[in-house]
């Protein structure tokens, strides 16, 4: 059973593949309806409010022919102790396959585990491997050019430089450190001194061949210098509400200001996985640059996504 918990469950070659399919279902949507998931249902199993995932899966799976199952966790027995094996080996008999967004990384490595069906990671507090496969595909689109294939569009990533500022501890740092590897890019971290990646973390880099793949400063200026991309994320995710206090004086230097943006590439893109706290991790004139592209990456999690379930389901056939 083929599963999507981590950035590296694909190849290389598949990356790519998602990569033209995304561009293919992108342009052409409304075109055709889908047939992919036809007659089939999809579970979203949701322990954190989503504006973006939520809306972006289910639209994903109507437009591939299938049903959305929307589950909060605390509406199924799952919230009320029964065992996550219990639940993965029931809803296998009932649904074609699992999207889990949910704060502890294991738990969809035991749905996957002991389920039969394909398990898709929508977010954990570790890892956030769907939005890293957006920012790539959207970073592709604007290096590669309209009329690249797959291959194209991979190799446009490598040798690009990104820089993450704000809290580099964080499930998109973590995933974005994993997928910059993969995709044969350098990323520079930026943050305070004690939000290095944690061990957890480098052990599973290490695991993938990766290790040591990143620089990790407290300097934003040598993070953005030569940076094709600079990104942030909000720095009070949730789940860390009551640390927002110290977390705001903690990484107040690394707010990315026209300043800092102005030190990467005279061309660099800024991205932010929203949603926005202007004012705390990035300036409001950084948002409405003409060269910040968050709203494409927004719409482009549909087709992305839409491209990661099409393989799964059709690698699982195969299988």
């Amino acid at each position: 059973m083929k599963h999507f918990l981590k950035e590296t469950d694909f190849t290389p070659a598949e990356v790519a593949e998602t990569f033209a399919l995304a561009r293919k279902l992108k342009t052409e949507r409304g075109q055709r309806a889908g047939e992919v998931l036809r007659h089939q249902t999809w579970a979203l199993i949701f322990s954190k409010s989503s504006t973006r995932t939520r809306v972006s899966f289910e639209v994903g799976i109507h437009e591939l022919g299938g049903n959305p199952l929307f589950l909060n966790k605390n509406d199924i027995q799952l919230g009320r102790g029964e065992s996550v094996e219990d639940t993965a080996k029931v809803l296998s008999r009932f649904v074609h396959g699992l999207i889990v967004r949910t704060y502890e990384h294991a738990e969809v490595e035991r749905l996957a585990a002991a389920g039969t069906v394909p398990v898709i990671n929508a977010l954990t507090d570790f890892l956030h491997p769907c939005q890293i496969y957006t920012d790539a595909f959207t970073m592709a689109e604007r290096w590669a050019g309209p009329a690249a294939g797959g291959a194209e569009l991979l190799a446009s990533l490598k040798g690009r430089k990104i820089a993450f500022l704000g809290d580099t501890a964080c499930n998109m740092a973590n995933s974005w450190v994993l997928g910059a590897n993969l995709f044969g890019m350098k990323i520079s971290l930026a943050g305070p001194k004690g939000f290095e990646p944690t061990a957890e973390f480098q052990a599973l880099l290490a695991k993938e061949g990766f290790a040591g793949g990143y620089e990790f400063t407290t300097d934003p200026m040598r993070a953005v210098k030569d940076a094709d991309v600079v990104y942030t994320d909000v720095w009070v995710s949730m789940g860390k509400e009551e640390e927002k206090r110290e977390r705001l004086a903690l990484m107040a230097p690394y707010t990315v200001s026209a300043e800092v943006f102005a030190a990467a590439k005279p061309d660099a893109l800024f991205m932010h996985c929203l949603p926005a706290h202007p004012g705390e991790e990035v300036q409001r004139a950084v948002l409405d640059n003409p060269r910040s592209i968050i709203f494409d990456q927004a719409e482009n999690r549909l087709h992305t996504q839409k491209a990661i379930m099409s393989i799964l389901a059709a690698a699982n056939r195969r299988g």
